[in-house]
């Protein structure tokens, strides 16, 4: 019998910590050290032992990369969208990574390139292009490019009337900018070179050195980011500052660069707010005395909040998530009972909601441009269903699909597959939605495998989507179930509020709670029940897995957040100190005890662990590289049992892996192979 090679097992260097009158002992400090020989032997190592503990499923991996790449159409182009008096969109080629992004004067069918993102990232081992912004003259385009996946981005400008690049330039910065009605004055924002927080707002004026370049307003609390952008209308440029808990926004008339930007309402604690402009009003999406936000509207000329009028009013069953504006009609994006509706209020006709049959869903507001039009473009999917993108008439009420997904394949029909709204009720009786689909024919007799994925933070909400990657598992056997648990929004403001800071442990209750409903309804067995989560998901993996080891047949942790106290206590570390509101700050002594008591990486104990791949990016900039190190040679040194751990380090990516269209699914085909490998299918 073939052993498996020997694990890595890195050096300890006994680091001490003391705080609150806690001794801590880090024998893997030393990793963090990016540039260290050591370090990054160390690396090399975990990834030569990645390669030979999976080399068996090499075949495996090919295959489900072209098997995941062939449902992928080559030649494809995105759903056109008209603005000003140009229809842009993007477009892939057979075998090109990236996409084309181009567009045709209304009337015209002439095509103009305006960047070809193929060409740009020719000889770089990562690229990114930022948002794209042209100037209200239609001339000048700028974007932002990213070449080490830290999510710092250079400003580049093309006249699109000569195809030429201007000579400005513009480095580190967000990778956005909000361009003056003047088309040469712009305003981005600048990161912070060490801790790579957003943090002030620069006005460029075109042909001029960058050190000439003007700071209009310098965000100076270090728990908040900024960002500048030019609203839909084109009237007003838009400097906001937001917080965890608190935003706050000023501006300026796009007319007047030079001018001072005003503040619509001062930041208070616990206030979040956005804005939207139409007319001579200002619209207010606002939590203030509203947990589930409401609609609030105002002159622009007296915008604080003491002018604030309700349009909207709070309701305490349904989350209001977005608004967009029209001439004649106002549409809201609300969360009732977990999934996304789209609610149409007419001026002068009678309010409807627009209807799908199937429970579970996702529907969202799409790219919408101009305001005096009655079509509002929105997007739909679900377990079962491909992304489709609608122009729908909101006077009619009439559908009209303009694109749906296709999945390249001759074997793929939507009527094969089923999906699921399950509920799992947790010990303080709280009902935890799941979203669950299978391919039809599925056998609940507790044998199948199942993947259960979650995230479970900073209020994201995790909705039941389509994958045609998730095909893969769907067609040979798998079930694959979202557990929409505290943390994110999905059940309104309080699921987020009752899954952070001190109540963070519900994140991981809900998700035990899950996986225990799922066995115990013989959807899958505690033999064939694996679980997947990522960045704040993989704290969520870091977590369970230490809570409940026995559970689980196999886990799967993507960039995870697993070193909470000392990233937590690491104010230089980016992201670190504009997240005291999610996880609270350790340097207080009842949430500094708290955190260690589910921080993954400070509970490893010498104990049977499940088998496990761990993966990340040398250059992330969210989760840095470390984390996963650290802990996964804890793991090593204490586990006692025999199981698999596997750690890969990609040494050229970052938090969101590799650059380009198909590059990523080859690290999705290695988690994959993985996970068929562990409830032994072997093609």
């Amino acid at each position: 019998m073939k052993e498996n090679p020997r694990p890595p097992q890195a050096k300890k260097i006994p680091r001490e910590f003391i705080l609150h009158n806690d001794k801590r002992i880090d024998n893997y400090f030393w990793m963090r050290e990016r540039d260290r020989e050591d370090v990054l032997s160390y690396l090399k190592e975990e990834n030569d032992y990645k390669d030979k503990m999976l080399s068996h499923t090499k075949e495996l991996q090919e295959h489900l990369f072209e098997e995941i790449k062939g449902r992928i159409k080559q030649t494809d182009m995105s759903v056109p969208y008209a603005h000003n008096g140009f229809i842009y969109y993007s477009r892939h080629e057979e075998g090109m990574e990236y996409p084309i992004h181009c567009r045709k004067e209304k009337g015209s069918e002439e095509e103009k390139i305006l960047i070809n993102v193929n060409t740009l990232a020719e000889g770089k081992s990562f690229y990114n292009v930022g948002r794209m912004n042209v100037s209200p003259n239609n001339k000048i385009l700028c974007f932002g490019e990213d070449t080490l996946s830290r999510r710092i981005y250079t400003l580049r400008f093309k006249d699109l009337e000569s195809g030429e690049f201007l000579s400005d330039e513009i480095p580190n910065t967000t990778g956005s900018i909000a361009w003056a009605n003047n088309n040469r004055t712009v305003f981005y924002t600048l990161k912070d070179g060490e801790t790579l927080r957003s943090h002030k707002i620069m006005r460029h004026e075109l042909g001029t050195d960058i050190e000439e370049d003007v700071e209009v307003f310098h965000e100076e609390e270090d728990t908040f980011n900024t960002v500048v952008y030019r609203m839909k209308s084109g009237k007003y440029i838009m400097i906001a500052s937001y917080h965890s808990v608190m935003t706050e926004y000023r501006f300026l008339d796009a007319d007047y660069p030079q001018g001072n930007f005003r503040v619509i309402h001062a930041r208070e604690r616990d206030h979040e707010y956005s804005v939207e402009h139409f007319g001579g009003r200002f619209f207010i999406h606002t939590n203030w005395n509203a947990k589930n936000f409401r609609l609030m509207e105002t002159s622009v000329d007296t915008p604080n909040k003491e002018n604030w009028t309700e349009k909207i009013a709070h309701r305490d069953d349904v989350l209001l998530e977005n608004i967009e504006i029209f001439e004649k009609h106002l549409v809201l994006t609300e969360r009732i009972n977990g999934i996304t509706e789209i609610r149409v209020i007419p001026q002068d006709a009678k309010e409807y909601y627009i209807q799908f049959e199937e429970e579970g869903h996702m529907i969202y507001s799409s790219t919408n441009m101009e305001f005096n039009t009655e079509i509002l473009r929105f997007g739909y999917t679900s377990m079962t269903t491909p992304n489709s993108i609608y122009d729908f008439n909101m006077d009619s009420r009439e559908k009209c699909l303009l694109k749906q997904q296709e999945v390249v394949s001759d074997t793929f029909k939507v009527d094969d597959y089923a999906s699921e709204r399950l509920w799992a009720e947790a010990k303080d009786g709280t009902k935890i939605p799941i979203s669950l689909v299978y391919k039809k024919g599925f056998e609940k007799n507790g044998k199948a495998p199942l993947l259960l994925y979650a995230y479970g933070s900073y209020g994201y909400s995790m909705d039941p989507y389509f994958s045609s990657v998730r095909l893969s598992l769907l067609d040979r056997g798998f079930a694959y179930a979202i557990a929409h648990i505290r943390g994110g929004e999905e059940m309104g403001r309080h699921w987020y509020e009752n899954g952070k800071m001190l109540n963070k442990k519900n994140t991981f209750h809900d998700f035990i709670t899950c996986a225990e409903f799922l066995i115990d309804e013989n959807y899958t067995s505690q033999k064939s029940i694996l679980a997947m989560g990522g960045s704040a998901g993989g704290l969520l993996m870091g977590a369970v897995m230490n809570m409940r080891p026995d559970l689980w047949h196999g886990i799967i942790s993507a960039v995870p957040f697993v070193d909470v106290i000392n990233t937590m206590l690491d104010d230089t570390i980016p992201l670190t100190t504009g997240e005291y509101d999610e996880w609270g700050n350790p340097n207080d002594e009842e949430y500094y005890h708290y955190i260690k008591s589910y921080s993954p990486y400070d509970n490893v104990e010498a104990k049977d662990y499940p088998a496990m791949l761990v993966t990340t990016g040398y250059h992330d900039s969210q989760v840095q590289y470390w984390e996963p190190a650290k802990w996964v040679a804890k793991l090593r040194e204490l586990k006692t049992d025999k199981n698999p751990l596997i750690f890969h380090c990609n040494m050229e990516s970052g938090h969101s892996g590799a650059s380009g269209r198909f590059a990523p699914y080859k690290e999705t085909a290695m988690q994959y192979a993985f996970i068929l490998d562990m409830v032994g299918i072997k093609k």
